[in-house]
Order: C-alpha cells, then sequence, then structure tokens
C-alpha cells in the first residue's frame, strides 16, 4: 500500500482518482489548494503526488519549484487541462517525475503510478509483482496472463479490468465503477462497453470465473 497525494482542486476530478487508488488498496489523501498540498507533500508521509497545475493559493508549477528547492524527492505525477509543450517542459523541468494531460483515462494514469512506485517503492512496502486468484495469474511487469499455469492472450483493456477484478476479488464491481477505473471520465456512461469486455475476458478466462450480481454488476470469484 502506498500513500498518494492527490492536489486538486476539482472535487469530481479528486474523488474519482481517490476512489480508483483506494479499490487498489492504496491509501489516499485530497488537498484542494496548493498551500495545503506542499505542508502535506513536505510532511514525510506521502510516497507519490498527483499534481493539477491551476491551483487556488499556489500555482502548481511554484508548489513543485517549492518541493524540490526543500530536497523532496517524493515522486510527482502532475495530472492537467494545459498540455502545451512549454507547459509540459516546464513541468519535467521543474522535477516532475511524469505528466498527463486532461482528459484522462484511470487505467493510464494507474499504471504510470505503479510504475512511479515501482522505481521509487514507499518504505517497507514495495507493490507485489503479480496477483492470483480464482486460478489467474497476472504478472504485472510483464503484462502477462495465464489461467492454470497456461498463458491466456489479453489486450491492455482486458488486462486492465482483469486486474481490478484481482484486485478486488470476491468483491461486486458495478459497471460504473469499472467504467472509472478501466476507462476514465471521458467515456459515456450509457455505453455497454463493461458488458462486452466482461464476455470477452468469460471466453478467454471461462464462463464461471467472472459472476453476474443481478443489479449490482460482477464478482470474479476466488
Amino acid at each position: 500500500m502506498a500513500r498518494i497525494l492527490i492536489v486538486e482542486d476539482e472535487q469530481r476530478i479528486a474523488s474519482f482518482v481517490a476512489k480508483g487508488l483506494r479499490a487498489e488498496g492504496h491509501q489516499a489523501t485530497i488537498a484542494a489548494d496548493g498551500p495545503t498540498g506542499l505542508d502535506l507533500a513536505l510532511s514525510g508521509d506521502v510516497d507519490l503526488v498527483v499534481l493539477d497545475i491551476g491551483l487556488p493559493g499556489l500555482d502548481g508549477f511554484d508548489l513543485l519549484d517549492q518541493l524540490r528547492a526543500q530536497g523532496s524527492r517524493v515522486p510527482v505525477i502532475v495530472l492537467t487541462a494545459r498540455d502545451s509543450v512549454t507547459d509540459t517542459v516546464s513541468a519535467l523541468e521543474g522535477g516532475a517525475d511524469d505528466y498527463m494531460a486532461k482528459p484522462f483515462r484511470y487505467a493510464e494514469l494507474s499504471a504510470r503510478i505503479r510504475l512511479r512506485l515501482r522505481q521509487h517503492p514507499p518504505s517497507g512496502d514495495a507493490e507485489p509483482g503479480s496477483l492470483a486468484a480464482g486460478g489467474i495469474h497476472l504478472d504485472l511487469r510483464t503484462r502477462r496472463a495465464t489461467l492454470g499455469g497456461r498463458e491466456v492472450e489479453l489486450s491492455a483493456r482486458e488486462f486492465a479490468l482483469a486486474e481490478v477484478f484481482l484486485r478486488n476479488a470476491g468483491q461486486v464491481l458495478s459497471r460504473e465503477q469499472l467504467l472509472d477505473h478501466v476507462w476514465g471520465l471521458d467515456f459515456d456512461p450509457g455505453s455497454n462497453v463493461v458488458d462486452v469486455y466482461v464476455g470477452y475476458l468469460r471466453r478467454k478466462l471461462g464462463s464461471a470465473t467472472i459472476t453476474t450480481v443481478r443489479g449490482m454488476g460482477y464478482r470474479l470469484e476466488r
């Protein structure tokens, strides 16, 4: 489990990211303004920061400058609506470890967070390199899936969906949760894409692997 700080003044986005991180077993804290975010980032109780640029009280670029000036090496992923080359270069040269433009997909943000945490693992709590449940094994580093020892070829989206299920094995996940985690904020909530991809996984991993819970969603059986 990692302690992740989300410095974001848009409540909907901050809550969306926090929900996804908590579902993956992380501890997520939200700061809605720059000064609060800087104080928390410097507290020593944070393993990674997801940082917006347009913040009240203290701009994200200034926050990053002060963070690095005070010697903090905590990984920072900038997540912002500013997507110009100039802004990207400014963030990376200012000490950011990564840069993502909004709108974004949670699955991509999650993958980037995992990469940074592998490079800078939380003290005594490095992320496991694999997940296993119900006879399914996912290698998170090579992105390979096996079922009963037999390799199963999954697309990037199928792997992301399988990963969410394995991280929450035995729990019911709603279509909305799965859509948020795998496809992100900018996907049509009325789409049936979740049902389609659950069907793909059932064909590849076994029809009894993922159970439909009527009126609630889906559950990966342990």
